[in-house]
């Protein structure tokens, strides 16, 4: 298998929506960010940011504050400095290419060992055409970086470009939720984080 070398070396801010303790706890020092393990999430497991989104992240925190009030009681964004290090990229066709030859050998898996295939689902109530249940993503991707990792290459984080959401206007094919997101395995590829101040959020 050849495996594309992405070590991009380069920094980017990444927002990350949570509860205000938990900013004010991490940026204390006393806490740190656990990765998402969901089954569905949409670039596999890891520790997610919208990259320069800071909006879009605080959208996100009020949304699932809502919808797991249990979680978040006063919506709150975390600000990171990142290293993507060695990228699973999502922008470059040389690794959307990779997971297109991965999944008949993922399919094949899930067969072997007698399981349904997963697939993608709307979440209860949600639009059909979103799908943001990303069940058989997830699964192809962690699947796929496994594989990786035992060949002997270890992605350090993974980046992905979603189109998401209603039309921003009548007839427009630009989304009002598309965004960059982040998804970092390897969480020394965090330099840094902080408290994003006010003026990078427009009014309620």
């Amino acid at each position: 298998m050849h495996l594309v070398d992405l070590n991009y070396q380069r920094m980017i801010l990444g927002y990350h929506g949570c509860d205000a303790k938990a900013v004010a706890r991490v940026l204390a020092g006393d806490d740190s960010l656990d990765p998402s393990r969901n089954e569905y999430d949409w670039l596999g497991k890891g520790i997610y940011f919208w990259e320069h989104g800071p909006q879009r992240a605080l959208d996100w925190a009020k949304g699932e504050a809502k919808r797991a009030p249990h979680k978040i009681t006063v919506p709150a964004v975390l600000g990171a400095y990142i290293n993507l290090g060695q990228c699973f990229d999502l922008l470059d066709t040389a690794n959307t290419r990779m997971l297109g030859r991965m999944y008949p050998l993922f399919r094949r898996f899930v067969l072997k060992i007698g399981k349904p295939m997963p697939k993608n689902k709307a979440a209860p109530g949600g639009s059909m055409r979103d799908k943001v249940l990303r069940y058989l993503d997830c699964a192809v991707i962690n699947w796929s970086l496994d594989q990786m990792a035992a060949d002997g290459k270890n992605y350090q984080t993974i980046r992905g470009i979603f189109v998401e959401g209603r039309p921003a206007f009548r007839g427009a094919k630009i989304m009002l939720k598309s965004h960059v997101q982040i998804a970092v395995r390897d969480p020394r590829c965090i330099v840094g984080f902080f408290r994003p101040t006010a003026g990078a959020f427009i009014a309620a």
